[in-house]
C-alpha cells in the first residue's frame, strides 16, 4: 500500500491528510483520485505530485513502501 499525505487546499478536498491506496500506477492512483472525489480531481492537475519527493511521470509504478505528497500551488510573498 503507497501512503498518500495530502497538504493544504488538497487536504481540505481529500477530506483527509493521508490515506493508504493500492494503484499500481501514478496515472492510476490520480484517475481514481479524481472519479472518486470530484472536488480533489478539479485541483489535482495543478498540483505537485511527488513520489518518494521527486517529480515523476504517470507511467511510474507505486510500490508499497513508497509515500506520495499532494501539494497544491502555494501562493506567497
Amino acid at each position: 500500500m503507497a501512503r498518500i499525505r495530502y497538504f493544504a487546499a488538497a487536504e481540505e478536498m481529500a477530506g483527509r491528510a493521508e490515506e493508504t491506496r493500492f494503484e499500481a500506477t501514478l496515472g492510476d492512483l490520480r484517475a481514481a483520485l479524481a472519479d472518486e472525489r470530484p472536488g480533489l480531481g478539479g485541483i489535482l492537475p495543478r498540483c505537485a505530485v511527488l513520489v518518494g519527493g521527486a517529480r515523476v511521470d504517470d507511467a511510474t509504478p507505486l510500490g508499497a513502501d513508497d509515500l506520495i505528497d499532494v501539494l497544491p500551488p502555494f501562493a506567497g510573498g
